[in-house]
């Protein structure tokens, strides 16, 4: 039987468990039960436990492993932790995140491609912007910056390329690409189309978490 994911490492202090790099939400939820198993009894010298989009990340004091399990290999050692991890959450009943509602003033100078994204699509800002506010979006991940998530589905309708060129983009930007959507938590290059913008701060170092949106909350977009 082929197995259902891949175990590799991410160099001497890192290992991954992938179990597929696409946007679904049945794999989403499988990685953050292996996360929360992890977290329930932690071994000593875990680290830090990284979401993407359907895997998991294990950074690891291999110094701190060996000396407290004493394995033969480390990797092998931490492998075995991640193949059980993934065993015993064949049976999982996610657990619903938090519900977070952003408000955004869409177009103008805070949405700035707004208008010529509606007229590619053929509709009205407005029609954007409603299509825009009719689901509840899965963050599925934070990466690229810090608190930066990566939101989906679109719907269809709002489907879009990346830009070819990265501009510079404000902090709190509202953008999408492809059938996702983000907020820009910092200003910083970008190759989304930035339709809004919000003035909730999505990162701040000085806070504990200094991000506050986790993979597995939901995203509700208001005008």
């Amino acid at each position: 039987m082929e197995q259902p994911f891949l175990i590799y490492p991410l160099g001497d202090a890192a290992i991954c468990l992938d179990l597929g790099n696409r946007i679904d939400e049945t794999l989403n939820n499988r990685v953050l039960a292996i996360r929360q198993h992890l977290l329930k009894d932690p071994f000593t010298g875990l680290r830090e436990l990284v979401i993407g989009y359907g895997s998991i990340s294990i950074y690891f004091d291999a110094y701190i492993i060996k000396k407290k399990y004493q394995p033969a290999l480390v990797h092998h050692w931490v492998r075995n932790q991640l193949e059980h991890a993934y065993e015993a959450t064949k049976n999982f009943v996610p657990t619903p995140g938090k519900i977070h509602q952003i408000p955004v003033r869409y177009g103008g100078e805070d949405g700035p491609d707004l208008e010529i994204l509606a007229r590619n699509w053929g509709k009205s800002p407005e029609e954007v912007i409603a299509l825009h506010c009719s689901r509840k979006y899965r963050v599925y991940m934070i990466g690229f910056l810090p608190g930066f998530a990566y939101l989906g589905v679109l719907p269809d309708e709002l489907y879009t390329e990346r830009k070819q060129k990265p501009v510079t983009v404000k902090a709190g930007s509202v953008a999408i690409a492809g059938l996702q959507t983000g907020i820009y938590p910092v200003d910083s290059p970008g190759g989304w189309h930035i339709i809004g913008r919000t003035d909730l701060s999505m990162f701040n170092p000085n806070e504990d978490p200094p991000v506050w949106l986790e993979a597995g909350d939901q995203i509700e977009f208001r005008v």
